[in-house]
């Protein structure tokens, strides 16, 4: 008998060793990149432009601080928010005859400060300043007005007057550079607009005139809709009316449910669909391709996991593999996809109470880096020359230093679908399987001395919500415990080695990977 337990233990054992080898086997991954095969220079859209809530948000000195700060080590070239025209920036008001007054005071400051940092402002116009709105309806806490101008004129006047403004303040040269985007989701009605699709247009019309006149060469777009809508019917417009248009704008989100929940109360599902994000921006290219305008540029002006500012997938660490899949996925159909947004200091809902509450932010409020800034700070690491790579899930570049890096990814949705919000399941601690080994091979490489620096993103590994869920959630951060979570998820190097490559010129190594790790491989050359 005892023997005979014994034979089925090992049996057992070996079922089991067979079932884990053939397991990790299929989850193998080879990626194999060679230093000389190259597939073309980098395409950086991932890093053309960044969102933030609104422009008065922009006066603050924490906002720029992080700001700053998230350009310095993600590098984004353009920042896009809402409310340049709010009565908060002060830009509009009439005197007792019904006179136009414009003050530009508040967005000097605003521009003066992007510009300083080496940005540049993508323009939203948006949105009706109260002295020149038609209706009293208003959105968010800070109460942006979405009814149409009572005076199109005038409208277009304020437009004018302010693009004047940037090219007397800045220079024709600096300005040229710009995108003026006219407002911001005219299809959510009700919502962030009050009139109809031909009232858009009409506002659309006369914003582009008032740019144009101050200078043909600046570039006006539209119509920022949600959830890729009206881009055949903006480019028909504009073709039948002779109404300048030098680019497509739009936003798509990744969830399944609604597109305006703005204190996320009616909960959200992650998406299962492979093609989420990537087939509205795929959509979009082609639906421009096949129009009048087959070469207008395509910006992506608001991307995310989910559309509201209350929802934990913001905050997991799901999010860092879930960013560079979607990125990856898009590839060259757009020209930019300005991920939304930069940081928590975002007040639609009004100002929030407690550090971690799903912020669309890269950073926390407190300045902390989320998993997601992590993305994006290791995109900015790539070489300016990307590698011919067949795997799905990386990027492989170099630069022209000899350094190489191999950016590789798991994705895996583990949300248990449609019964469950994200707004219950990703406040978990919810540790991540295996997911086997990726057989990293970089060939070719010059012979030599090189430093190796291996970055992590994942489960407990520059994951602060996991910090702050171990923490016990509370409502407000000490001094030390923002000093503690912020060391502890700085995005340094989980190792670092010193690498000798000989005359072959090849680096092999086995590196084992968790459901929704992020890796960075950084081969520095002595």
């Amino acid at each position: 008998m005892k023997r005979n337990l014994a034979t089925v233990f090992i049996l057992i054992v070996l079922i089991n060793v067979k079932l884990i080898g053939q397991n990790s086997n299929a989850e193998n991954r080879i990626i194999k990149v060679d230093y000389n095969q190259t597939a073309g220079k980098l395409n950086t859209m991932f890093k053309e432009c960044i969102g933030a809530g609104r422009a008065n948000e922009g006066l603050r000195a924490d906002w720029q601080q992080q700001l700053a700060l998230t350009k310095q080590e993600c590098d984004f070239k353009y920042i896009r928010m809402h409310g340049l025209l709010s009565d908060d920036m002060a830009v509009y008001r009439e005197d007792a005859k019904g006179n136009p007054e414009y003050n530009y005071q508040y967005i000097d400051v605003l521009y003066d400060f992007i510009l300083s940092i080496k940005m540049k402002p993508f323009v939203e116009l948006g949105f009706m300043p109260e002295a020149l709105a038609s209706g009293k309806e208003t959105i968010f806490w800070w109460k942006g007005n979405v009814t149409p101008p009572k005076d199109y004129k005038k409208w277009e006047d304020l437009i004018r007057n302010l693009t004047q403004h940037f090219k007397e303040r800045y220079g024709d040269e600096e300005v040229k550079t710009w995108y003026f985007e006219v407002w911001n989701e005219p299809n959510l009605t009700p919502g962030f607009w009050t009139g109809t699709q031909a009232e858009y247009f009409k506002l659309y019309e006369y914003a582009a005139r008032g740019i144009k006149t101050v200078n043909p060469a600046y570039k006006v777009g539209g119509p920022a809709t949600a959830g890729a809508g009206w881009v055949p019917e903006t480019i028909d417009f504009c073709v039948k009316n002779n109404v300048p248009l030098d680019f497509i704008s739009t936003h798509t989100y990744g969830v399944n449910q609604g597109y305006l929940d703005e204190f996320g109360t009616s909960g959200t599902v992650l998406s299962k669909d492979d093609s989420s994000i990537n087939g509205d921006v795929i959509k979009s290219r082609n639906q421009i391709s096949n129009s009048a305008k087959p070469k207008l540029e395509l910006h992506y002006t608001e991307w995310s996991s989910s559309y509201t500012p209350s929802d934990p997938v913001h905050d997991s660490y799901h999010s860092a593999a879930y960013i560079l899949q979607k990125l990856k996925q898009v590839g060259n159909a757009a020209n930019s996809m300005s991920y939304w947004v930069f940081t928590d200091i975002f007040e639609e809902p009004g100002p929030r109470f407690t550090p971690f509450h799903g912020g669309f932010g890269l950073l926390n409020t407190q300045g902390i880096k989320k998993p997601a800034y992590f993305s994006y700070s290791f995109l900015n690491k790539l070489g300016e020359t990307e590698l011919q790579n067949k795997d799905t899930s990386s990027w492989a570049a170099k630069n022209a230093k000899g350094d190489v890096q191999v950016l590789f990814w798991d994705f895996t949705n583990t949300h248990p679908g449609d019964k469950v919000w994200n707004q219950t399941y990703y406040i978990q601690d919810l540790p991540s399987q295996p997911k086997g080994i990726v057989k990293i091979e970089v060939d070719g490489l010059q012979k030599g001395k090189y430093n190796l620096e291996i970055y992590k993103v994942g489960y407990k590994t520059n994951d602060a919500y996991a910090d702050y869920l171990a923490m016990n959630k509370p409502n407000q951060l000490t001094i030390d415990q923002v000093k503690k979570i912020k060391k502890h998820n700085n995005g340094a190097p989980i190792l670092t080695e010193k690498v000798v490559i000989d005359a072959k010129g090849i680096y092999r190594k086995d590196f084992k990977i968790n459901e929704n790790d992020v890796v960075l491989f950084n081969f520095i050359k002595q």
